[in-house]
This record gives C-alpha cells, sequence and structure tokens, in this order.
C-alpha cells in the first residue's frame, strides 16, 4: 500500500483481517493505523518494495509471523467495539445535559 496521501488505510486493514502480510507506506497516517504489524517502507523506493515482496515470498516464517501480527493488530477495530464506544460518549454527553 504505497500511498503519499491517505487519511486512514482502510486497504490494509481489510487485507491484514483477510489474512495477508501488508507492506505499507511510511507516510501519512499509515504507521499509525498498522502498527509493527506491517512491513513499513517510503512510498518512492521502488527497490525497497520489491526487496520487501521478495522477502515475505521466500521466508515462510516471517511471512507467516507477520500475517499473524496483522490479524491480532486488526482486532482493535472491530465495529462492534467501535460502536460500543460511541454510544458511551453520547450516552455521557446526554447524562451531562441534565446538569
Amino acid at each position: 500500500f504505497p500511498s503519499r496521501m491517505e487519511g486512514f488505510g482502510y486497504a490494509p486493514l481489510e487485507a491484514m483481517a483477510c489474512g495477508c502480510p501488508t507492506i505499507c507506506s511510511n507516510a501519512t497516517s499509515i504507521p499509525e493505523t498498522v502498527g509493527q504489524a506491517s512491513v513499513l517502507l517510503p512510498p518512492d523506493d521502488p527497490e525497497g518494495w520489491a526487496r520487501s515482496i521478495r522477502d515475505l515470498l521466500d521466508d515462510h516464517e516471517k511471512r507467516e509471523g507477520l500475517r499473524m501480527k496483522g490479524l491480532d493488530w486488526v482486532k482493535r477495530y472491530d465495529w462492534k467495539e467501535t460502536a460500543r464506544g460511541f454510544l458511551g460518549v453520547y450516552r455521557e454527553t446526554i447524562d451531562l445535559g441534565g446538569q
């Protein structure tokens, strides 16, 4: 995911949720979004991207480790948990409005 301009990177998270190891840009908000569960590279380094893709294809252990990190990392973006968090904020705001 070699993005140079990204507000929030859903694509890497969707890939992680499907069990795919990811290689992402180290620019914009992507490092924050994927944490340590992705290989991070400058978006303008095609040789580095090619090398990282080759490394993951050749190294089963590294590929599997990154895949498992991604599956674990993406759990924090669960829609039900996000909705519960918003609901809690709304309830708190309503309760404060009565004061």
